[in-house]
């Protein structure tokens, strides 16, 4: 395992989160007026997301394990091969389902679901870290 590539990314991924928490609005009302938060918070999203899935990838092909054909199941594999637990797994497949939405429907955003993760789900991609780590 290429623990600089692991750690390079991870190091980019905590930017990512520290950006969003940053930059989270008071409340749900300001992220759906202000164009410029809804941005920087749904790449930051997008990008810590997309993170996790090329770290995800990254172990799996260390321990020789054929990469998934999906992105969400990268993390579900990973859980499997007890590499990560299995509620985070699901969580972070869930994940995927938003950061595809953001990437390719962006109109459809529905923000209030946005400010949930960003209030009450940042942590997910943390433990994500916390658990990998145990690898390096």
């Amino acid at each position: 395992m290429d623990k600089d590539i692991i750690k390079s990314k991870m190091e980019s991924l905590i930017r990512c989160i520290n950006r969003i928490k940053d930059k989270k609005p008071e409340s749900v009302e300001i992220l759906k007026k202000d164009l410029d938060i809804q941005d920087i918070i749904s790449i930051n999203i997008e990008r810590a997301i997309q993170l996790c899935v090329d770290i995800g990838s990254h172990v799996l092909a260390d321990y020789s394990i054929p990469t998934p054909k999906t992105m969400s199941n990268v993390f579900i594999v990973l859980a499997q091969n007890k590499i990560i637990d299995d509620n985070l797994a699901n969580k972070l497949a869930k994940a995927v389902g938003f950061r595809n939405i953001a990437v390719h429907s962006y109109q459809t955003i529905n923000w209030e679901t946005v400010f949930q993760i960003i209030t009450t789900e940042l942590e997910d991609f943390k433990q994500f870290v916390k658990e990998i780590m145990k690898l390096i």
